[in-house]
């Protein structure tokens, strides 16, 4: 019997990378898709407390069964181990998600909340994005590089607390795939201020992403900027060792 795969994403379910997702699982797995209703981006790991969540059965046919959640991305992993899974998946995967999460835009990802949440239950878990926001994308180049990322980590699982964030550049063809680490970068004059008709301000979160470094090939939006697909770890424990060693030195002192 073929593997299980959770699959959800921040697009919502209508989207065409989760569709383009499922053609490219199909001969892989079995697929179960618990995704919002709507698109949820920039929900990270936001998870819904003051309202009620709803599901809906939207498709189930030939090893695929589609769920509508009217919840956050996390929300939508949540439900499907709470109640619509009726065994352990092999593996989490989130997108194919329209536009990249390279640099520490993974940190705002509702596609990343997927894995996250996937990983910290225990169960590789693999994103992938297109650098590209277009509706009407073209997913078809992604799809043989898919399949080998995703028949890698059914075989050979992942680290406990690491899961993979995959970016593909909005090329035809790519020059290959690095094996990055995350790049730094932020976003400039975030929100625009606009005058309301009514009276007061109101405003549109918008803003220009700078990316702090152009050159070091090692990074992940560098890597995608160079035609590369770039795969980035990303490990659940975010301590700092080096500074944890040396904090216990300073205030061990003081005792």
């Amino acid at each position: 019997m073929k593997p299980l795969i959770l699959i959800s994403n921040d697009d919502g379910y209508q989207s065409g990378g989760l569709q383009s997702l499922i053609e490219a699982l199909r001969p892989l797995a079995r697929l179960v898709v618990v995704a919002p209703d709507k698109g949820r981006s920039g929900m990270a790991c936001a998870c819904t407390f003051s309202v009620p969540v709803y599901k809906w059965l939207v498709a189930d046919n030939d090893d695929v069964a589609v769920w509508g959640c009217s919840g956050t991305p996390v929300d939508c992993v949540k439900l499907a181990f709470a109640d619509v899974l009726t065994e352990q998946p092999a593996m989490v995967i989130g997108g194919i998600n329209h536009g990249d999460n390279s640099a520490v835009n993974a940190h705002y990802s509702g596609t990343m909340g997927v894995v996250y949440e996937g990983c910290m239950k225990g169960i590789p878990s693999v994103a992938f994005s297109l650098d590209s926001h277009d509706p009407f994308a073209d997913f078809t180049p992604l799809v043989p590089w898919i399949q080998k990322i995703t028949s890698y980590v059914l075989e050979r699982g992942l680290p406990k607390g690491t899961c993979l964030n995959v970016n593909f550049p909005a090329t035809p063809t790519y020059k290959g795939l690095r094996v990055c680490r995350m790049a730094w970068g932020q976003w400039k004059n975030e929100f625009e201020r606009r005058d309301h008709p009514r009276g007061g301000d109101y405003y549109w979160l918008t803003g220009k992403f700078e990316l702090g470094e152009l050159s070091d090939a090692d990074a992940d939006r560098v890597a995608l900027n160079e035609g590369y697909i770039a795969v980035t770890p990303f490990r659940l424990d975010a301590t700092d060792y080096a500074l944890k060693t040396e904090l216990e030195k300073v205030f061990s002192a003081h005792e």
